[in-house]
This record gives structure tokens, sequence and C-alpha cells, in this order.
């Protein structure tokens, strides 16, 4: 018998000990969200006039954004470019990119002190405005990652929909409009996969851009002219690897096999990747003659440093590594790394980095903050465990006998 992949939801039990221990972090997190929701923003964060953002926009919105870069980097990779080897990578962070984005639009929403007007930009469109524009992307984007996981929808319950009591009535009419989004999307999907990778890679350079508009605000060794630039750099950077890393715990958490040959391959394109990051980072330090900031010892030298290292050079020479990048714990602690960088870098160019004009004291996130933040990321833990469960995301292996597998590779290309 010979095996071929196929997308499958998975049939293991949702409640597992560690999942209980991220079920009571996601409630305490909503808990504190209730509290910012009846009491107003100030009554459980640090953010005041001097200090108007904090971890909820440097984490949950720009890490969350570059995070969730997977998806357009798969798609890009998969669909636009044909690799049909990496087909079975797709799905996973499709889901992953339509998780992390629903989360950063809820971020900026509770972050926003009338949180009400979120659906302002809608309507009131400001062309000269970096803000509007990386908000209007998103939303536009967040829609297209919608769009895009509906034929795995239609996939899932065509022929199965089988609704509750004195619903039954309608099963007839809902398979016919699953049928008709899936024939419909079918031919137009090639359309929602472009302007999904167009709209990331604008939004993703835009927020770069925001910190630009900041100006002498932004410690020098961050503050540069090609910032949109090596956001964008870094958020292709990541993609990969945040989907080598998701798949290998994921694989791990189901008691799957890892897909090495795949997540190998993706491992090949990330080291030339962070070399030109690295190179961009280097060329831009040297040019702007900013190293001297690195003979100080201060926090921003140190997080600088570390960021550097820690998330571009170490991670770079793992996957110049056929021995380390062949290995899923190779893979795992290198895509590791460059997500750590990534992640400290945003918290670097939003946070550490951002000096308000009239700041008394230092930012530090308060409890309610910290649990909020650490609450959506259990969310979307739980979430994406539920959507591979009902949904056919995570390909595995189906066993095939040897005159028919060819048959069966034509019915699923």
């Amino acid at each position: 018998m010979e095996h071929f992949f196929k997308p499958t939801p998975i049939q293991k039990k949702f409640f597992t000990p560690i999942i209980m221990i991220v079920s009571v972090i996601a409630l305490n997190g909503l808990i504190f969200l209730l509290g910012r929701f009846l009491f107003g923003i100030g009554a459980i964060t640090n953010l005041n006039d001097q200090f108007p953002w904090g971890i909820w926009i440097g984490i949950d919105v720009a890490a969350g954004v570059a995070l969730a870069a997977g998806g357009f980097t798969t798609a890009a990779l998969g669909h636009i470019m044909h690799r049909d080897k990496y087909e079975v990578i797709i799905r996973p962070a499709l889901l992953t990119a339509m998780l992390g984005y629903t989360f950063v639009a809820m971020s900026v929403m509770i972050d926003l002190g009338r949180y009400h007007f979120i659906w302002h930009p809608l309507i009131m469109w400001n062309g000269t405005s970096v803000l509007f524009e990386v908000g209007i992307c998103v939303m536009i984007y967040l829609t297209v990652l919608y769009i895009e996981f509906l034929p795995i929808v239609t996939e899932r319950f065509i022929g199965r929909v089988n609704l509750p009591g004195f619903l039954k009535k309608f099963n007839n009419t809902v398979d016919k409009l699953l049928r008709f989004l899936d024939k419909g999307l079918e031919k137009t999907m090639f359309i929602f996969i472009i302007s999904g990778v167009v709209l990331s890679c604008l939004h993703q350079s835009s927020l770069g851009t925001l910190m630009v508009i900041a100006g002498p605000k932004m410690h020098p060794l961050w503050q540069t002219p090609i910032l949109p630039l090596l956001f964008l750099i870094s958020a292709i950077c990541v993609g990969f690897p945040m989907v080598i890393f998701e798949s290998i715990i994921s694989s791990k958490s189901f008691g799957l096999k890892p897909e090495t040959d795949v997540l190998s391959g993706l491992g090949r394109m990330v080291g030339p990747l962070l070399l030109i990051y690295l190179a961009a980072k280097l060329i831009d330090i040297v040019v702007r003659q900013t190293y001297v900031y690195l003979m100080e010892v201060n926090t921003e030298s140190i997080m600088f440093t570390i960021e550097l290292l820690l998330g571009v050079v170490i991670p770079l020479r793992m996957f110049f590594s056929r021995k380390i990048s062949s290995t899923p714990a190779g893979l795992f602690i290198a895509s590791g790394l460059v997500i750590f960088g990534v992640l400290l870098n945003r918290i670097n160019n939003f946070i550490v980095a951002y000096t308000p004009p009239y700041a008394e004291a230092s930012y530090f996130p308060s409890i309610g903050e910290i649990s909020v933040t650490l609450g959506f990321i259990a969310l979307e833990i739980l979430l994406f465990r539920a959507f591979v469960m009902i949904f056919p995301i995570i390909s595995v292996p189906q066993k095939v006998a040897p005159k028919t597998k060819y048959a069966i590779r034509g019915l699923f290309k």
C-alpha cells in the first residue's frame, strides 16, 4: 500500500491537560476584556495621555500582522508560483492567517477609546493618511481571507447538510447554496489570491511607514527611511518559519508525523530571505552611522543586539545548515528564533524605541494588558484546534492501492 495526503478533519479528543490550561488563560483574558468594556480602557491598562499605546498595539497588532504573514507567503508559493509540493501546508497557513487577522482587528478595536467607532474608516476616507491605508487594507484582506476559506467550508458540508429540528426543511436549500458558492469560487478564486498577496505587501510595509512619521520620537537605531522595506522583508522572512512552527506543533499535538520533506523545503527558502534582511539592516546602520549607538550600554542597544543576534544571525546560520534544517527539532528551534526576532522587532519599534514627547516615566504593561494579550493567543490556539477538528485543513496520509493511486491523484489535483 502507498500513501497520498488528503485534507481531513482530525478525529481527536478536544480537551487535553494542556488545552485545559490554555482554556483557563483564555478565560482570564476574557474577564479582563469584559472589564475594559464595562469600566473603560484606563481601568485595566497603564495607558494614559503620555503613553497612548502599549503592548496591545506593539504585540497584538504590529507583531500579530507580521506573524500572520504565512497566509500570503504560502498562497504566493503554492498558488501563484505553482509549487504543488507545498499544497499540504496552504490550508493550515490560511487558517492561521485568518484567525491572526481576526484578532488583530479585535485588538485595534479594544485599544480605541471609542471602540464603537471602529467602522469609521469604511465611510470616512482619508487618502493622505498612512493609518487609513493600513486600516482599510487589513479590513479588505481579512474579508479576502474569509472568502479564501469558503471552499473548505463547502468541501466539508456539500452533501452532508443536516440541520436540526424544524431547520431540516432548509437542508436542500443550504446544500444548493453551498454548491453555487463552490462553483463560483472555483472560477474566481485566483482574483482573491492575487488580491490577498498585494494587500498584504501594502499594509505590512505601511506599518513601518507609521513609525517613520514618528521622526525624532524614535531611537535612531530603528528610525530609518527604509523602515517600510524592512517591515515588509521581515514579514516575508517570518511567514515560512511561522508555518513550520505551527505545523510541527500541530503534528505533535495530534500524533501525526511531521512533513519533514515539505518543511525542510520551506526552511531552505528562509536562509536567503534572512540574509537579504540582515544585509539591508547592516547597510542601513552603516550608511546612517547609527552603529555608534551600539557602543552605549543601555536598554536600546541591548534590545537591538538581542533582536539581531537571536532573531536573525543565529537562525540564519541554522537554516543554511542542511544537517539542522533537515530535522524537525532543528527546524522548530530555528523557526522559533525567527518568530522571536520579528516579535521583538515590533516590540522594539513600537514600544522600546518610541519615546512620547511628554513622558515623565517609563511604560510597563499592566496585568490586565498582559492577560488580554495572552488570552487572545490562547483563544487563537483553541479556535485553531476546533477548526482543524471540524474542517478538512490538515493533510493526513491516506492508504491507497498502487493501481488506483494515479486516478486518486488526478481526482484531488
